[in-house]
């Protein structure tokens, strides 16, 4: 599907909310497939129609994985708060007349969640989400998967989707070493699973392998 397509797509689900009805829209999709690069151009091309409100920002916080024994696997789906995030999906559906509904970021910066960084008006038609577990077969997952109207897969090829990954993880500080290693273990582990729910998408996205990549600041 076209981009073009793509935009009118979503431009008519933002059409079908109503005062106390949002429309959301999940982008899902493996580690480094394109995922915020689609959400983010979806927001941008409905200008004022749409909010993103990343998945990303319910990332445990650095000392809790301390804590569980997880920073080695940070991004596995039990490293977020799924049912914090279901709940804020569920209030996004159905927004409080002249409510402002602030919603967590992740900041890759000092690799941490930061509450309160996103703000969604109640007049906003249509949330754009995107992250790795909007299709996985857990029960905490699937309250959040119940909120949505429609979950895009997005798809890359393999081996372009593994190198964006580990220039991604340099970019953000890690020697190439560390980086190659912590994508081959975690990584791809995470998208094994991602891909598990790709035939329960309501739309697959497949982009070429020269797409040009977009800066990324998200989780």
């Amino acid at each position: 599907m076209e981009p073009q397509q793509l935009i009118a797509r979503a431009r008519r689900l933002a059409a079908t909310a109503g005062p106390d009805r949002r429309r959301l829209l999940g982008i899902t999709g493996p580690p480094g497939a394109g995922k915020s690069t689609l959400a983010a151009h979806l927001v941008s091309e409905l200008a004022g129609s749409a909010a993103l409100v990343p998945m990303d920002g319910f990332h445990l916080a650095e000392a809790e994985l301390r804590r569980l024994g997880r920073t080695d696997r940070k991004g596995a789906p039990d490293t977020f708060d799924a049912s914090g995030y279901a709940a804020l999906l569920a209030r996004l559906r159905s927004p409080a007349p002249d409510t402002v509904v602030y919603a967590p970021a992740f900041d890759r910066r000092i690799e941490e969640p930061v509450a309160g960084s996103i703000p969604v008006p109640h007049d906003v038609p249509l949330v754009v989400t995107e992250g790795n577990y909007l299709l996985l077969d857990d029960p905490a997952w699937a309250r959040a998967r119940e909120c949505l109207d429609e979950v895009w897969y997005v798809e890359l090829d393999a081996a372009e989707r593994v190198r964006r990954l580990v220039d991604r993880h340099e970019r953000f500080g890690k020697p190439r070493a560390q980086a190659e290693r912590f994508v081959h273990a975690s990584d791809e582990a995470n998208a094994r699973l991602v891909a598990a729910g790709r035939e329960r998408a309501d739309l697959v996205v497949t982009f070429p392998p020269d797409a040009a990549p977009v800066p990324y600041d998200g989780g």
